[in-house]
């Protein structure tokens, strides 16, 4: 390797997003470890094993395409719904570092499954993805794909060569450890010429490239992925060490990002009438407002 940035030994283990480019092959990535970050998420909601860990790859999913943004307050939504799954809602969101998710599902349905359920009998036949940017500026934009693929991994990697037309491999591991959950992810996208913002009439998936990256890519394994102790920068020096220049930076740092507050939930509430918002007062006079994501009661006198 001839040119790369110095990367210290075990220095990001949890919790942070590290961004890296392969400059002499066109390629940007992203590799993110969940740990205590995750379990305060999941611990808003008693969830089933198969539901933890279904929210856990979601979780790190948004993550991994959510830093892609680089626009400060930009927002990704990852949203999976379905007409007739035992899941039929799952949302993740990711904002400048701050993650957030939750999953609705039936219990009873789940019970019969058993313990490790695919992907397809938890969210049934009718199901679909949706990934939303909301820009900073007041832009928005959106791709859907079907929730057909083995994976929510699978799905996204659709997702981008569809809406996209961004070659791209994305491995996820999942792991429980001593009553803890750890989820471990790697992202590689081809960029076309290697611009970002350049108009792409078409996509070379044969690119030797792109091949070679992948190839790479593929001899990762999942116990390195969720191993706590092997640092990312040590992850990415073991897959990209013979390249010729491997540049690495850290591009956020992880947090719960649950946006509940009294004040918030009075400012949405200020968009009703005077007849909607007498209906949804109790007996009190207050306003119950109930958030998925971290499982709170508000009570909103407004």
């Amino acid at each position: 390797m001839n040119e790369s940035t110095a990367i210290p030994p075990n220095e990001t283990g949890f919790d942070a997003v590290l961004g890296f480019t392969l400059p002499g092959r066109d390629v940007r990535g992203r590799c993110v470890r969940l740990g205590p970050v995750l379990d305060t998420i999941l611990s808003a909601h008693d969830y089933a094993g198969p539901i933890r860990h279904l929210l856990a790859e979601a979780l790190l999913l948004a993550t991994l395409i959510g830093s892609l943004g680089k626009e400060e307050g930009s927002q990704m939504t990852m949203q999976a719904q379905s007409a007739d799954g035992i899941v039929d809602m799952l949302v993740c969101d990711y904002r400048d570092g701050e993650l957030r998710g939750y999953v609705r599902y039936d219990a009873d349905r789940l019970a019969d499954l058993g313990a490790n359920p695919s992907l397809s009998a938890l969210v049934g036949s009718e199901a679909y993805l949706a990934i939303t940017f909301d820009v900073a500026d007041g832009g928005r934009y959106q791709g859907i794909v079907p929730l057909d693929a083995e994976s929510l991994a699978g799905a996204c990697e659709a997702y981008f060569r569809q809406s996209e037309q961004l070659p791209t491999v994305i491995k996820v591991a999942v792991q429980s450890m001593d009553g803890h959950c750890v989820v471990g992810g790697l992202l590689l996208q081809h960029l076309p010429d290697g611009e970002e913002g350049r108009e792409r009439l078409h996509v070379r998936l044969d690119d030797p490239d792109w091949e070679h990256v992948t190839i790479l890519g593929s001899t990762i394994r999942h116990a390195e992925l969720a191993d706590p102790g092997l640092s990312l920068e040590a992850l990415l020096w073991r897959l990209f060490h013979e390249e010729e220049q491997l540049l690495v930076e850290t591009v956020a740092k992880l947090e719960r990002g649950c946006r509940c507050t009294p004040q918030h939930y009075r400012q949405v509430l200020s968009r009703f009438g005077a007849e909607e918002l007498a209906e949804m007062r109790d007996d009190d006079g207050l306003i119950r407002v109930d958030c998925a994501f971290c499982s709170r009661i508000f009570p909103i006198d407004v």
